[in-house]
């Protein structure tokens, strides 16, 4: 039938989603897309736009998908800063240590790729961090003010900097070894 999609829109995306993931935006050609998805290029533009589009779409499901797991992990840490902090941590943890995902964390790649990106990807890129750091303010509600603005934003930065060193090979051991650091430091805090 015509004007028919001919193909499954999740699959592609999640095969763009996992391209970028690997390559970053940037590193990312519309043929990479094609040659992941199937789809040729006139079929990727007139389904997802052009790169930024899908790119942003990608980032959206990515986020989505991440942020639906961190907000369980947050919540499972009742008021107990220190328990969130560490579920959120686990998430991110399990995430890396899955050999069927690319390393690092899609929304860390692009948000260091910012000065490279369109205005509209970089501005989403800045809010997914925003996001992650809201997430974690709103789970450390018994804290004084002051303190869980800092934490928040300190936890949603360890947690991206996770990504960047499991990237460099960082071993499993090390990354648990930097959220120790971390959520012994809140705990101290508290």
């Amino acid at each position: 039938m015509a004007g028919r999609k001919q193909f499954d829109v999740d699959t592609a995306l999640e095969a763009a989603m996992i391209q970028f993931w690997r390559a970053g935006y940037a590193d990312t050609s519309v043929d990479d897309l094609s040659r992941v998805t199937g789809l040729n290029r006139s079929s990727l533009y007139s389904s997802f736009g052009g790169k930024d589009a899908l790119f942003l779409r990608c980032l959206d499901r990515y986020v989505t998908r991440y942020g639906e797991r961190f907000d369980a992990a947050l919540s499972g840490g009742g008021d107990q800063p220190v328990a969130a902090a560490r579920a959120f941590f686990e998430v991110t943890l399990a995430r890396i240590a899955d050999p069927g995902l690319p390393d690092g964390c899609l929304a860390a790649q692009t948000a260091m790729a910012i000065p490279s990106l369109s205005p509209a990807v970089a501005e989403r890129a800045r809010e997914t961090i925003t996001l992650q750091q809201t997430r974690l303010r709103a789970a450390f509600k018994t804290m004084p003010d002051q303190t869980a603005d800092v934490y928040a934003v300190h936890v949603a930065a360890v947690n991206q900097s996770l990504a960047v060193m499991s990237r460099t090979g960082a071993s499993a051991a090390q990354l648990r070894a930097i959220v120790g650091v971390t959520l012994d430091a809140l705990a101290k805090a508290i």
